[in-house]
């Protein structure tokens, strides 16, 4: 089942009636914006979903290192 135009121009007269014409090019600024950030989303997700999981060494650690520099120095 498709959209026609005359559903497409019955929902555009009532967004009209609800904004009215002084806020309607702010309301449909605002939906391009939401609608770019989703895009923007799913291909961040997308692109972060392809690539391999990064392996985290117990040595790369901040607490790690800070526990290293604490037993070289209860060493010397």
């Amino acid at each position: 089942m498709s959209i026609g135009v005359w559903q497409v121009v019955l929902i555009l007269v009532i967004v009209l009636i609800i904004f009215g014409a002084g806020k309607l090019p702010r309301v449909m600024g605002d939906v391009a914006k939401g609608v770019k950030n989703f895009k923007a989303g799913m291909k961040d997700e997308d692109e972060t979903a392809g690539e391999p999981a990064k392996q985290i060494d117990e040595g790369d650690t901040p607490m790690a290192t800070a526990r290293s520099k604490e037993d070289e120095t209860a060493k010397t």
